[in-house]
C-alpha cells in the first residue's frame, strides 16, 4: 500500500492561503501588542505566543521586530487609505472625509492606541518608526494645508486664517483627542467625541 502526497497546484495555492491567513493573525496580534506595550517592550515571542505559532514560524514570515513593525504601519496606511479614497470617491472632500476616519477610529481602540504610543516612542531619532512618522506627518500636512488653501481660493476659509498653521491644529486636534479618548476607556460614558471635535475645529476654519 502506497500513501499518495498530494503536491499539485491545489496544494501549493492551500499553503498559500494558509500562509497569507498566519501573516495576518500575526499582523493583527502585532497591532495588538505594538498599542499595548509600545514596540521596545514587546516581544516577537509574545506575538507568537498569541499566534499560537513557534518563534521560528513567526520569523517565517517577518524575519526582524523591525520588519514586523514595518508592515503593521504599512498595512494601517493602507486601511485608512483606502477608506479615504472611498469616501472621497464617494463625493465627500478631504477634510469631510478626515471626520469620518476619525468617527471609524471610535470603533476601533487597538489601531488608535497602536498609533498614539508608536508616534510618541517614534519621536526617538534612533527609533526604527522615526523615520516613517517623520514622513508621514510632512505628507499629511502637506496635504491638509493644499486642501486649506483651495478652500481659500474658493472664498470658503475663514479671512485671516493661515493654512499651514490651520492645518497642523488641525492635526493636532485629530491626535490629541485620541490621547484623551485613550485615558478615557474606563468611563465610557464621559469619553469625548472625537469626531465632533474635529468637526468643530474645522468650523471654526471654514465659512460653511
Amino acid at each position: 500500500m502506497t500513501t499518495e502526497v498530494t503536491t499539485g497546484p491545489g496544494a501549493r495555492a492551500g499553503g498559500y492561503a494558509k500562509g497569507r491567513a498566519t501573516r495576518e493573525e500575526i499582523l493583527d496580534a502585532a497591532v495588538q501588542l505594538f498599542g499595548e506595550v509600545g514596540y521596545h517592550t514587546a516581544s516577537l515571542r509574545e506575538v507568537a505566543s498569541r499566534v499560537g505559532i513557534s518563534h521560528p514560524g513567526l520569523l517565517h514570515h517577518f524575519p526582524s521586530k523591525a520588519a514586523l513593525l514595518a508592515a503593521v504601519l504599512e498595512r494601517r496606511d493602507e486601511v485608512d487609505g483606502l477608506a479615504i479614497r472611498a469616501d472621497l470617491d464617494a463625493g465627500h472632500d478631504y477634510l469631510d472625509a478626515l471626520s469620518m476616519l476619525v468617527e471609524r477610529n471610535a470603533s476601533r481602540p487597538g489601531i488608535v492606541q497602536l498609533f498614539a504610543t508608536l508616534s510618541a516612542e517614534a519621536t526617538s531619532p534612533d527609533h526604527p518608526a522615526h523615520a516613517f512618522f517623520q514622513e508621514r506627518y510632512r505628507r499629511v500636512v502637506a496635504r491638509s494645508v493644499a486642501e486649506l488653501e483651495r478652500f481659500r481660493d474658493e472664498g470658503r476659509l475663514r479671512p485671516g486664517i493661515d493654512p499651514v498653521t490651520a492645518a497642523r491644529l488641525t492635526i493636532a486636534v485629530m491626535d490629541g483627542m485620541q490621547i484623551q479618548w485613550l485615558l478615557a476607556a474606563d468611563t465610557p460614558e464621559s469619553r469625548p467625541d472625537m469626531a465632533a471635535a474635529l468637526r468643530a475645529q474645522l468650523a471654526a476654519l471654514l465659512t460653511d
